[in-house]
């Protein structure tokens, strides 16, 4: 659903899970000549706070860590900007009532220290 999300603002989706030892990075895109580095998150309620409200600094340390080293490798990658993003998921309903997920795309959701 968040790439679907992504796709239908333009954005093309360069990779997904891309796995490191210390960080994980759900979705990769290329949007407007920007690098976005997208966490998804998935809550089934909304009791805790929504998805977004999941990403704390450890979770942002892991994935600015896995951002620098996929940036490392891909020197077509690294000479466009990067964003932070976080595309959150949460359950709503339909207008007919049907269970739905409504996405919230955070922009600018946290940043890289210098």
């Amino acid at each position: 659903m968040a790439a679907a999300h992504l796709l239908a603002a333009d954005a093309a989706i360069v990779l997904r899970n891309y796995r490191r030892r210390r960080g994980e990075l759900d979705i990769v895109a290329l949007h407007r000549s920007v690098v976005l580095i997208v966490e998804v998150r998935l809550r089934s309620t909304t009791r805790h706070g929504g998805g977004a409200a999941s990403v704390n600094r450890c979770k942002q340390r892991r994935v600015i860590h896995a951002a620098r080293q996929l940036l490392q490798q891909r020197g077509d990658l690294a000479r466009h900007p990067v964003r932070f993003d976080v595309i959150a998921l949460s359950p709503t309903l339909a207008t007919d009532g049907s269970p739905a997920w409504d996405v919230g795309w955070l922009r600018h959701a946290f940043e890289a220290p210098g």
